[in-house]
């Protein structure tokens, strides 16, 4: 990846080898579908004005330790607060993170990737960015590793060491990738100074 750039005429750059625009496109369908799956279909009946405001999300928190982490509890202190809270804000949540990552997909394929053909080649893909795609680019970032953080076991420094240090080859690997998506961040808020 060449790091994201600031153009003269506004807005920024950066250039992805297309294995790596791949990855990213990977990892934002994970996040799409973890998203769904957790906002489908409601199982009563939702209240039909909440429904047209787009609320009537689970009032329950999710089960899966990298949704508690994406979408977390408005009050720890209060359950029943929480969980009206939840309701009324989940599902609009996760639509926005939902729309993020669309819009990283669709400047990735709009920078010349093919989704359809997966095969490592030597392709490039040039993304150019907007303000406004560079805020669902920051976002959509910290949701991937947030959620890579939570499948890795990352709470701290010492957390991050250890996983660097795994002589597990996948803990290894998904390090890489943990550290490689701090990088395109990185390269992303630089870009704006």
């Amino acid at each position: 990846m060449r790091p994201f750039k600031r153009r003269k005429r506004g807005g920024v750059y950066a250039v992805f080898e297309a294995a790596e625009a791949h990855l990213l496109v990977n990892l934002l369908g994970q996040l799409v579908e973890l998203l769904r799956d957790r906002n489908g279909e409601d199982e009563s009946a939702p209240d039909p004005l909440f429904a047209q405001l787009g609320m009537g999300g689970s009032h329950v928190p999710p089960d899966d330790p990298v949704l508690q982490r994406l979408l977390p509890d408005g009050y720890t202190d209060d359950l029943d607060a929480s969980g009206d809270f939840r309701r009324y804000t989940e599902r609009a949540l996760s639509e926005t993170k939902v729309a993020n990552a669309r819009t990283v997909i669709a400047s990735l394929v709009e920078g010349g990737l093919d989704p359809a053909d997966v095969e490592t080649n030597d392709a490039k893909v040039e993304v150019e960015l907007d303000a406004a795609a560079v805020q669902a680019w920051l976002r959509s970032l910290t949701d991937i590793r947030l959620s890579v953080a939570v499948r890795l076991g990352i709470e701290s420094d010492e957390d991050l060491v250890a996983v660097a240090d795994s002589d597990d080859e996948t803990v290894v690997v998904m390090s890489d990738i943990y550290d490689w998506l701090g990088y395109v961040q990185e390269t992303l808020v630089q870009s704006l100074g």
